[in-house]
């Protein structure tokens, strides 16, 4: 049996997607002309879909689980729950409006026209904050309704920002976060379950490899113990004697976001020939 898993065919979710089964050791022949494909050496048979698609296939079990963002999960309201955030495809939902336009909070929206693809999301905002506008749905280049009358603000995702800046718009309030996420449907049977769990389990040890990395480096017996403080490692760091009496050989993991603070004070413990490498799995 195989476990059927839908993800993009194409847009911004594709590549790290095909990228992260890639990274948890799955092999598959991933061409845009496919509309599925079955891996090699694990039991995974994957659609290459809509993402908007994506939500519905998963709720009716034609796929058992998906890649897609948050923010299409919330919008489609289809019965799937999420099992696991990635970690890529981050963005936010937001509300923007000309950039001549002054915006004075949530309330400034009252009496609006606002255009956007995700009519549900969008609703739930204005009922929650107690504003009044009256909502244009479209699909596609929402971003240009102001500039051609259709609305007067728009809501839609934003990761840098320049779509905005180059039609006229500035970033006003940010509906919801969103990121890439991993959905199932509910009722899987015992082996779908099964399978999901392996996936999950690779998926979790490919995510934490990334946001640690392996460090080695020499450490003078007298500042030993200040240094392991520093770098504690996943139980405990690995330390070796060196042939120059008085130092050792210290390797350990550090988080990456603790990285440069770290380092920083290693040097002033006398950390010598520091090397900081990739993890490529991470398996607690």
């Amino acid at each position: 049996m195989k476990l059927k898993i839908a993800i993009q065919k194409s847009g911004r979710l594709y590549d790290d997607s095909v990228k992260l089964l890639k990274e948890c050791g799955i092999d598959f022949n991933n061409s845009m002309n496919k509309l599925r494909t079955e891996a090699s050496n694990f039991p995974l048979e994957i659609l290459y879909l809509r993402d908007d698609d994506i939500p519905q296939y998963v709720a009716d079990k034609v796929a058992a689980t998906g890649i897609v963002g948050e923010n299409v999960i919330a919008e489609k309201k289809k019965k799937v729950k999420v099992v696991q955030q990635l970690g890529f495809g981050k963005c936010r939902l937001s509300i923007a409006v000309p950039k001549d336009k002054t915006y004075a909070g949530a309330r400034g929206l009252n009496g609006m026209r606002i255009a956007t693809s995700y009519a549900n999301i969008l609703s739930a905002y204005l009922k929650k904050n107690k504003i009044k506008a009256e909502i244009h749905e479209i699909s596609g280049s929402v971003e240009i309704a102001p500039g051609i009358g259709l609305a007067d603000a728009i809501c839609d995702l934003v990761s840098s920002g320049s779509t905005l800046f180059s039609n006229g718009l500035k970033e006003a309030a940010t509906v919801m976060e969103s990121q890439a996420a991993l959905i199932a449907n509910p009722r899987l049977n015992r082996q779908e379950q099964e399978i999901l769990t392996k996936l999950i389990f690779r998926m979790k040890a490919v995510r934490k490899a990334k946001k640690n990395k392996y460090i080695l480096l020499n450490a003078p017996d007298k500042n030993l113990n200040k240094i392991l403080t520093l770098i504690p490692g996943m139980k405990s760091p690995t330390i070796l004697p060196l042939a120059e009496k008085g130092w050792c050989s210290v390797h350990s993991v550090i988080m990456e976001e603790e990285f440069w603070d770290v380092i920083e004070k290693l040097k002033d413990y006398g950390a010598q020939g520091i090397l900081v490498v990739p993890i490529e799995k991470m398996v607690i």
